[in-house]
């Protein structure tokens, strides 16, 4: 399938905003959470699995099915005039085929960057060979489909899932970000990682820019880019404040009758002209 004709512009945008930085990504779901964002002025918007998953009833970490991924992508691109970066989990298959495939599915979806996991489940990641191989596959089909400035960022779950000894972590990831830069990888993402003191060290002798998940009550963003991180994400973090407005806007109308939780919602107009274009 061709591409559109702005999908290099925007896939040269992306990069752009990294190595300008920072690069503030708030991340939606689906098509109206994606044109609230870019509504709200973020510069792009990426996709989050978990968020995805669970609109589609499904539980978040592979879960999901590479077309119905790319189906969602394909709904968040089209809501949007700013750069969609999709997060593909870990690739949706082991092998460096698998992620080959799914580089194809969302970049016929309109995407220009991806989010790629190092992990094979919780706890067990891929050899950093492995994760080469698979990194060479997705940037190779990219530039076989005529996007090769797709951006293909790393997440490495390392310190996610407590891999190895605590004092040795740093070190795994650094060596990840060598073979990973190598094979042609575009950013390194290292969720759980907030420890200021060692996000410095990563980002000073990173090869890759570095991304790190923002949380309530943690480092805000002008701690995070002080240190040298470059890209910053939301990740599931958005979604579960939605949700928790649903349950809370239950819960105060089952228990007293009144709406209170409702108040500050978006005003209908505004949101039905957003999705309806």
């Amino acid at each position: 399938m061709p591409l559109h004709p702005s999908q290099r512009d925007r896939a040269r945008t992306l990069r752009g905003l990294v190595d300008d930085g920072p690069l503030l990504l708030p991340n939606a779901w689906d098509a109206a959470s994606a044109a609230v964002i870019a509504d709200a002025g973020a510069a792009a918007v990426a996709t989050t699995s978990g968020g995805v998953a669970w609109s589609l009833g499904r539980g978040d970490g592979h879960g999901l099915t590479r077309e119905q991924m790319a189906e969602a992508v394909r709904r968040v691109v089209a809501a949007v005039d700013v750069p969609v970066t999709a997060d593909v989990e870990g690739g949706y298959g082991p092998a460096p085929e698998d992620v080959a495939a799914t580089v194809s599915a969302v970049v016929a979806a309109g995407a220009v960057g991806v989010n790629l996991e190092d992990s094979r489940g919780p706890g067990e990641l891929f050899t950093a060979r492995e994760q080469g191989e698979r990194i060479r596959a997705a940037r190779a089909r990219a530039e076989r489909d005529g996007l090769p400035e797709l951006l293909v960022n790393i997440r490495t779950d390392v310190y996610l899932f407590g891999v190895g000894v605590p004092e040795e972590r740093l070190a795994d990831v650094l060596a990840r970000a060598e073979v990973y830069a190598e094979a042609g990888a575009d950013g390194l993402f290292v969720p759980e990682l907030l420890d200021l003191e060692v996000l410095a060290t990563l980002t000073e002798r990173s090869p890759l820019p570095v991304n790190a998940l923002a949380v309530p009550g943690g480092p805000g963003v002008k701690e995070l880019v002080a240190v040298g991180v470059r890209r910053i994400s939301l990740g599931t973090g958005v979604a579960q404040a939605a949700y928790a407005v649903a349950r809370a806007a239950t819960r105060e109308l089952l228990d007293t009758g009144t709406y209170s939780a409702l108040a500050g919602g978006l005003d209908y107009g505004t949101l039905d002209g957003l999705v309806a274009g």
